[in-house]
């Protein structure tokens, strides 16, 4: 791990937590985002009297990017299984769901790839009036790994999740609360201080009481840990393979994972590299 912190904790009060995300000028997901989750969520679990989390972007542009995908694949495939025994990629998504606090992700600029797998492990998700969510991983010839094929079926419906995986295009914030893909969309100036307010709301409950109506939420929709194996093995199975090399090669060309450019339209430029 190195010694750059992605995720800065506020701990706002015991019962109430702000956890701002940076790294990078796109805020990408790489091997270090996946040991500083790990812990924080350790922290999460461990902390006996917090009560709601809420996430949110250092960078107005990026929520989270998506994977980097200049990460040393080597690196990615040696780590060790965390306490479910998934690969740590799919291990913090488990566990950041069935952490006994809420979470809550406030959504702005974009959030691809892992960085909607992110949002969707989150239990609520409020977005910006010009955030901008999308599952691109089909458009490069792979699976998406962080199991959003079990997560928006069961959010937005089958045929909803069909289009937002195989389309692999961009979502408006307003099309994403259409289908269920976020709760509720605010003005930009009025996310965070609703956010907050929600936040402070739950925290001044009884945490019991917010733990198990989650536990019991969760066990009436429940999304077995296994689905997450599965969906990373098609991700690593998938992604990389010769006959896509052209498409990533034409995106970088184009600027991928620069903070202008392709990054900002991805999901309409991912359909033109065939």
């Amino acid at each position: 791990m190195t010694d750059a912190q992605q995720f800065h904790v506020n701990e706002v009060s015991p019962s109430y937590w702000k956890v701002t995300f940076s790294n990078g000028p796109i805020n990408l997901i790489d091997v270090d985002t996946v040991e500083q989750l790990a812990a924080l969520v350790d922290r999460v679990e461990q902390a006996p009297d917090l009560t709601v989390v809420v996430f949110q972007s250092a960078n107005p542009d990026f929520f989270m990017a998506h994977f980097d995908f200049l990460a040393d694949g080597a690196r990615v495939a040696a780590m060790k299984p965390g306490p479910t025994g998934l690969h740590p990629y799919s291990d913090n998504l488990v566990r950041l769901s069935k952490v006994p606090a809420v979470t809550i992700s406030a959504i702005k600029g974009r959030a691809r790839g892992a960085g909607s797998e992110f949002a969707l492990a989150t239990d609520i998700r409020f977005a910006g009036l010009q955030a901008i969510l999308g599952q691109f991983e089909v458009g490069v010839g792979a699976v998406p790994g962080g199991n959003p094929t079990g997560r928006l079926s069961r959010l937005v419906g089958r045929g909803r999740a069909m289009e937002i995986l195989l389309g692999a295009d961009d979502f408006t914030a307003e099309l994403a609360v259409e289908y269920g893909y976020v709760n509720r969309v605010l003005p930009e100036g009025e996310l965070d201080d609703f956010v907050d307010a929600f936040a402070r709301r739950i925290a001044g409950f009884d945490k019991v009481a917010v733990a198990e109506t989650k536990a019991l939420i969760d066990a009436s929709a429940p999304i077995p840990d296994g689905e997450f194996g599965t969906a990373l093995s098609a991700y690593f199975r998938t992604a990389g393979r010769p006959e896509n090399e052209h498409r990533v090669q034409r995106l970088f060309e184009l600027g991928l994972q620069k903070p202008d450019g392709i990054e900002l339209d991805l999901g309409k430029q991912v359909a033109q590299t065939n």
